[in-house]
């Protein structure tokens, strides 16, 4: 790597991200723009019902042959409200040992008595927002994940809610400060996506951002958001 000062990184838009610490490494640079950045205003709108065909026409996610990996799920829940497809996030409780105030998606680690991961999603959904595991439809899984901090493996599923906006959702004060509702042409946005290059190891890793009003969304939420979004706009396969 290159001994001369990295670029500035990109302005956070006014009246835009929020409260979370970011871990943020000496010599983190601008990375890639955002994948749809060139795509015009209405191929950003996303559709559900063809998102949900994408899904279908992907391939089965792999699934690991490691016993002695931790096995976690989330939820991806998306309604459309108005026209248009929105997902429902959390901001984590600020009070939590790790990862306090940082958005995610609902989820966890699987229980016992969790029939599968699936089960594992919507049990936890419930749990910490109040989401009826009835109302969530499946219509597809993302690329499982490996996360290093908690020594886990995890799957995204993502849900239709074929009723709308849910009513009722309450966050579990234990766990969620907040719950989030947000649509997914305002991620597609181009000035709120952002990527960085974080120096590790000799190399350079990308680091996802969303910088929405009131949070940025980065880390694990951020990438699982990035691939959701790069299929939801037709720009290539898993």
């Amino acid at each position: 790597m290159s001994s001369e000062p990295p670029p500035p990184l990109a302005a956070i838009p006014a009246g835009h991200g929020g409260p979370q610490f970011i871990p943020r490494p000496a010599g983190a640079r601008p990375g890639a723009p955002a994948p749809w950045s060139e795509l015009p205003g209405a191929a950003r709108r996303v559709e559900l019902d063809a998102l949900a065909r994408r899904l279908q026409e992907q391939p089965p996610a792999v699934r690991s042959a490691e016993t002695s990996q931790r096995l976690s799920a989330v939820l991806i829940p998306l309604y459309l409200d108005r026209g248009e497809t929105t997902v429902i996030l959390t901001r984590r409780a600020s009070h939590l040992r790790t990862h306090g105030r940082e958005v995610s998606f609902p989820g966890g680690g699987r229980e016992p008595a969790d029939a599968d991961l699936w089960a594992t999603a919507r049990r936890e959904a419930q749990e910490e927002i109040g989401l009826d595991p009835a109302a969530a439809v499946r219509i597809g899984e993302l690329t499982p994940f490996f996360t290093v901090g908690s020594d886990s493996l995890v799957y995204s599923y993502v849900a239709e809610l074929p009723a709308g906006r849910p009513e009722g959702l309450r966050p579990d004060p234990a766990e969620v400060e907040k719950i989030l509702h947000v649509p997914l042409s305002e991620l597609l946005a181009p000035e709120i996506y952002r990527q960085e290059l974080w120096p590790r190891d000799g190399t350079l890793r990308p680091i996802s951002f969303f910088e929405i009003p009131g949070d940025t969304i980065w880390g694990a939420t951020a990438a699982i958001l990035r691939q959701l979004l790069v299929l939801a706009t037709g720009l290539t396969a898993r």
